[in-house]
């Protein structure tokens, strides 16, 4: 090996320096990006909030170089050729790129004119080239950029799916304070004082040993780690203390078989859900709280806090039972609500739904726990588990109909305030409250009245669809499931589509101007699900041709048939018993589309109405 290929360079760059004018390809080892809402999430509350504490209304821009830098993590390349390829980070750099397009697009609403484009493309030529280059995303990061929207296909691959949803997620995280005076201070203060650790090896060798080394082998203690030590230093027994560790390892590799981090966010869930009693407040240069420090050093808190949590420095029993008894029932509550997000389970199916629409699981999973008392049976922990998830679900349903953000900055002292307000109640008082909660909401149902597919809601659109048709059919009697619908696990996928064929001149006698038909055209009454490509093989006949296909479909398409009607008593049953407006549509006109958009407000209003019973 030469002495060029044996070097190994170490720096620190601000954020601007590592993306600014380079060109990066990902080694095919890492290439899919797999980052989950729950990570993006992290990031831009992260960054944002250290920014908050920073910032001060009146400041002038050049204070800006006087705050304090955030610490982004290591990267590290490999330099070959004069070609620069990520052997590590490149979910965070990928993420980066995704929040910067966001960003720019987000300036352009704003009537900002920062300049960002040169760390998220180059140009050479009049050619424009992404920064971090992989083929097959190019279409995708082209789409976001010039119209802050990607539809995916059948070619796309996992890492493009996943791009596609992780920017519609920065849409909805992105808080509402930053949209102001502050957001070129926001954009200075990402490019130059966001500082990653860049890391150049000169052969691919030397490379990998970096790379496994920094996932494998890292000494740095993590908070567990730290947490672990102080809680067991505190035992004067030590055949306890040695049966305590070696569980609380155990606790630990199961959750990491999750995502590497996942114990750090059950300890801050945990924390937060029961001992946290204090928040932020959302002006600028406020200092954190409870809930901000145990979610950056939870350990540190812990130590700082012994008498909220019941820890008795003069008492080791406080300790053991912290250790033993606490710790392990919160975490297989933790644990149950992690298999819950991943399968369908019936007594916590309320679990399933927001994990694909929900708040953030920085909020979500300490109100969960909120209620939880230690002496609960499993039947009580899944029945306070599944009401709050409810809760939830119903909480964002209505929020999204009514065009309203959920995202974590935007709700954070309502749901903050919420655990308080549910810790450690019995089954009875939880529903109550929470019950009280619903039917307090500005947002109702009525809201539906106006609801449409517009560019950014898709992703929700195709689950309220979802949800809606597995609750009629499982009314009805029939074995299919949201899962059937949403993320089936064969078969053609569903996708969210128009009654109405995109032929402006067939409905003139109606519409004046082309804008007004393709508004009601996206309205929820219009839309149905139907299998891709179904509707592309028929999607341009005349409602009065096509709608007879219907009758294949699932039965919310199906309701549009007559046929739908004729012996068909577990349909008719359903229909009369919870006075449902079904009704058949020989032809689909604007009366129509009102009918079908009150259908939907009603099965709305029996799926998510305000008494919270199982």
């Amino acid at each position: 090996m030469s002495n060029l290929e044996n070097k190994i360079e170490a720096r620190h760059r601000n954020l601007f320096d590592v993306l600014s004018e380079q060109k990066y390809t990902v080694d095919y080892f890492q290439r899919e990006y797999s980052w989950e809402r729950k990570h993006i999430e992290a990031l831009i509350t992260d960054l944002t909030s250290s920014f908050l504490n920073e910032y001060m209304p009146g400041d002038k821009r050049e204070e800006g170089e006087k705050y304090n830098n955030y610490y982004l993590g290591p990267f590290v390349v490999s330099v070959k050729d004069g070609k620069r390829s990520i052997i590590d980070g490149q979910q965070r750099l990928t993420s980066l790129t995704l929040f910067l397009i966001y960003l720019h697009n987000l300036q352009k609403e704003l009537g900002e004119t920062e300049k960002i484009e040169s760390m998220i493309f180059s140009e050479l030529r009049g050619n424009k080239s992404f920064n971090i280059t992989v083929e097959s995303r190019i279409p995708c990061l082209e789409a976001l950029f010039n119209n802050g929207r990607y539809i995916s296909n059948d070619k796309d691959d996992m890492s493009v799916i996943n791009m596609t949803e992780r920017y519609q997620d920065i849409e909805e995280i992105f808080p509402d304070e930053l949209k102001n005076e502050s957001f070129p201070f926001f954009i200075d203060w990402l490019k130059y004082n966001v500082i990653m650790v860049e890391i150049i090896a000169y052969s691919d060798e030397n490379a990998y040993n970096i790379f496994e080394t920094m996932n494998d082998r890292g000494l740095n203690l993590t908070p567990s780690e730290m947490l672990k030590g102080f809680i067991l230093s505190r035992f004067d027994n030590l055949n306890k203390r040695e049966q305590a560790n070696e569980a609380w390892k155990k606790a630990v590799l199961d959750l990491k078989v999750y995502d590497k981090d996942e114990d750090q966010r059950f300890f801050q869930s945990w924390l937060r859900a029961k001992y946290a009693d204090s928040i932020r407040t959302g002006k600028a240069g406020s200092q954190n709280e409870d809930f901000e420090k145990i979610g950056t050093r939870f350990h540190s808190w812990v130590r700082d806090n012994l008498s909220k949590i019941g820890l008795d420095p003069e008492n080791s029993k406080t300790f053991e039972n912290f250790a033993q008894k606490e710790f392990q029932f919160y975490l297989d509550a933790y644990i149950l609500i992690l298999k819950a997000e991943k399968e369908l389970n019936l007594k916590l199916e309320y679990v399933y739904y927001i994990n694909h629409w929900g708040i953030a699981p920085t909020l979500s999973f300490p109100l969960m726990l909120a209620s939880l008392n230690i002496n609960d049976s499993n039947e009580i922990v899944c029945e306070k588990i599944n009401i709050v998830a409810r809760y939830i679900e119903t909480f964002v349903v209505r929020r999204s109909i009514n065009f309203r953000k959920f995202s974590a900055n935007s709700i954070r002292y309502t749901m903050y305030n919420l655990v308080k307000e549910i810790r450690g109640k019995d089954v009875h008082e939880l529903k109550q409250i929470l019950s009280k909660k619903l039917s307090e909401m500005q947002e109702s149902f009525d809201g539906m009245n106006e609801f449409r597919l517009h560019g950014q809601n898709y992703r929700f659109v195709k689950f309220l669809l979802s949800r809606m048709t597995a609750w009629i059919e499982k009314k009805a009697g029939m074995d299919t499931n949201f899962i059937t619908y949403y993320q089936p696990t064969a078969g053609k996928p569903f996708e969210v589509e128009h009654i109405w064929a995109n032929k402006f001149s067939r409905y003139q006698d109606e519409f004046q101007q082309e804008h007004e038909f393709n508004s009601y055209r996206n309205r929820i009454g219009d839309l149905v699900l139907l299998p891709r490509g179904t509707n592309q093989s028929y999607g341009d006949l005349t409602y009065e041709k096509k709608h007879i296909h219907y009758i294949k479909e699932n039965l919310l398409v199906k309701s549009l048939c007559p046929l739908a009607y004729e012996n068909n008593p577990n349909f008719t049953c359903l229909k009369n018993e919870l006075k449902l407006p079904f009704q058949a549509h020989i032809e689909f006109k604007k009366i129509d589309v009102d009918k079908r958009q009150r259908l939907y407000q009603a099965i709305c209003e029996q799926i998510w109405n305000n008494e919270l019973k199982n």
